[in-house]
């Protein structure tokens, strides 16, 4: 599993690769939480060489997209999300608590 955080302007990219399973979504974790530690409330995840996430991954996603949207402080986004992803988020009923873009630029631009 790779995480490569970038500063954009309005946003904190957060670029994930590989697989998020219960070992490495502590990793995850600790991103988010620096990232909510800094008061960046402002968070794109970029999907796209995402290859698996376990329910501890998205337990991730839910816990910081919660944190985030405290207060109207900010969001967490979803862009770039495979198709395998997206069937995950879906069945879990996750797809209408995120806004998903289909590519970075779209994304960043509607922060």
């Amino acid at each position: 599993m790779g995480i490569h955080v970038r500063q954009l302007r309005r946003v904190d990219l957060v670029e994930l690769s590989g697989r998020i399973d219960s070992n490495s979504a502590a990793e995850l974790e600790s991103t988010f939480n620096e990232a909510l530690e800094s008061e960046h409330f402002r968070i794109l995840v970029d999907m796209q060489n995402l290859e698996y996430i376990s329910s501890r991954g998205l337990r991730a996603l839910i816990s910081t997209l919660k944190h985030t949207r405290r207060w109207n402080r900010g969001d967490l986004r979803l862009c770039n999300v495979p198709p395998r992803i997206a069937s995950i988020l879906d069945l879990a009923g996750l797809t209408p608590l995120f806004k998903i873009y289909d590519n970075t630029v779209d994304a960043v631009g509607n922060f």
